[in-house]
């Protein structure tokens, strides 16, 4: 979606094998966050703010000197106050899950005299929501599971996202035996067309 608008996407990841896969979308800037070794804390109460200016320096060395006109800030705790630090001057901080934590810490500095926003959001309104269907049926984007499991293996699946073992969404059948069978047998070429975008997590 973000190459579709326009955007020049930096993809932070925490595996080569996740690097490859933003690359296969085409996203070129990546960041493998665990071999750079980022180290956003000092110790529980303390964050290293020489460790942002670290990733700061990354990002700008990938873009050209560019500072990140909008962060999308998935982990939490972890990461907030470096999301924060490293969006640029009136950019836009976009948090929508706190998987390492929900109490996120952050030096106002950067935030208010930066003139920088935070926008809580939990997917999409009814107009977006609409419009990101629009796309998926263009072909534009595609809805994309790493893993489908069967009802039994809800908690593997939980585990699974919770240890980062995944790539991407996963899925979970609830009334259906096996995938596949709430395809509409008139979009069944179309999506045949698009089988391997929509499953290039597969087997990751």
């Amino acid at each position: 979606m973000a190459l579709n608008g326009g955007a020049i996407p930096v993809c932070v990841v925490s595996s080569p094998q996740k690097a490859d896969i933003c690359r296969s979308m085409g996203a070129d800037l990546v960041i493998d966050r665990a071999a750079e070794g980022y180290r956003f804390w000092k110790d529980e109460n303390t964050q290293d703010t020489k460790e942002f200016l670290r990733f700061g320096k990354k990002i700008r060395e990938l873009t050209g000197g560019e500072d990140p006109d909008v962060v999308f800030e998935h982990p939490g705790r972890e990461t907030f106050g470096a999301s924060m630090y490293v969006c640029r001057r009136g950019g836009t901080v976009v948090t929508c899950a706190s998987t390492s934590g929900f109490m996120h810490q952050f030096d106002n500095r950067y935030f208010w005299m930066n003139l920088k926003k935070l926008v809580g959001t939990h997917f999409a309104n009814y107009r977006e929501s609409w419009e990101a269907n629009r796309l998926i049926a263009k072909g534009l984007v595609h809805p994309t599971l790493s893993k489908v499991y069967p009802l039994v293996e809800t908690g593997q699946a939980a585990v699974d996202v919770h240890t980062n073992t995944h790539q991407g969404k996963v899925g979970v059948l609830c009334l259906s035996p096996e995938e596949g069978l709430g395809v509409d047998p008139a979009a069944a070429d179309f999506r045949a067309r698009h089988l391997d975008a929509i499953n290039r997590f597969r087997g990751v």
